[in-house]
């Protein structure tokens, strides 16, 4: 998988004023405010894309990755700026650090879930049990099969249409159920940008996963299709134009069954 495109700049980060494990993640920048983060280590089939949105009143960060080294220090936020954490889905490759961050936001649908981070929910075993699912270790003790996700409460529960201001970008809440019961996306309507997490990326889309549903999945294709944006960041992969987003909708909906 590609790591760069044409719509980002490479962020360059001192390496050597790192901890071990901040080194774990990379970064690239899309916008002045938005920048993508990912860990290069990670097996592609859990390599999640991280976002980190600056706004004027508080910072916004969407998906955290497995959660294998400390992601909060590697983001450099503002001491004592408000952080909204937002999950897209519970799957082990979005929440792994959602622990660390104190507001706390995701889906009514998979609240219970975030709470208790049973494998049932977050697939965490499908990790556990893939060979070489990391290229190289985060720290030297770690042991992929003894991989666990830290519950993680939610301190408030969206639902379609629910408003996320951070000072400048203001996001609504679309449910985009399939890829799993609670999987949402955040659309800043003022400059076309939207956030998609699994439901849609510029990939090999999965709808066969355990909470997984296709009748939902194919709702959620026909809404993204129709959909007027300017750039779509999905949870993997290259950002997408309108058009790459609407054509990988039309293809899924296309696909015999």
């Amino acid at each position: 998988m590609n790591e760069q495109n044409a719509f980002s700049a490479i962020f360059f980060i001192d390496r050597d004023n790192m901890t071990e494990q901040t080194k774990w993640f990379c970064a690239e920048q899309l916008t002045d405010t938005i920048r993508r983060i990912w860990e290069p280590h990670v097996h592609r089939f859990f390599r999640a894309n991280i976002f980190h949105v600056i706004g004027k009143d508080a910072d916004l960060v969407i998906d955290f990755g497995m959660g294998l080294a400390p992601l909060r220090p590697f983001l450099n936020i503002e001491i004592g700026k408000p952080v909204i954490a937002l999950a897209t889905h519970a799957h082990a490759d979005h929440i792994g650090s959602f622990h660390e961050f104190e507001h706390r936001l995701g889906h009514v649908a998979e609240a219970d879930g975030f709470a208790g981070m049973e494998d049932a929910v977050t697939l965490a075993h499908l990790f556990r049990n893939l060979p070489q699912g990391v290229e190289e270790r985060p720290e030297p003790s770690f042991e992929q099969d003894g991989y666990t996700i830290l519950p993680a409460p939610l301190g408030r529960i969206l639902a379609e249409n629910d408003t996320i201001d951070i000072g400048g970008p203001s996001y609504r809440v679309l449910h985009l159920p399939g890829h799993s019961p609670g999987s949402v996306g955040l659309l800043d309507e003022a400059s076309g940008i939207l956030f998609t997490g699994d439901a849609i990326y510029d990939g090999t889309l999965v709808d066969d996963l355990p909470g997984c549903d296709k009748s939902a999945y194919w709702t959620t294709m026909r809404r993204l299709r129709e959909l007027d944006v300017c750039l779509a960041y999905g949870g993997h992969g290259a950002p997408m134009s309108r058009e790459r987003m609407h054509m990988i909708a039309n293809a899924y909906l296309d696909a015999p069954d």
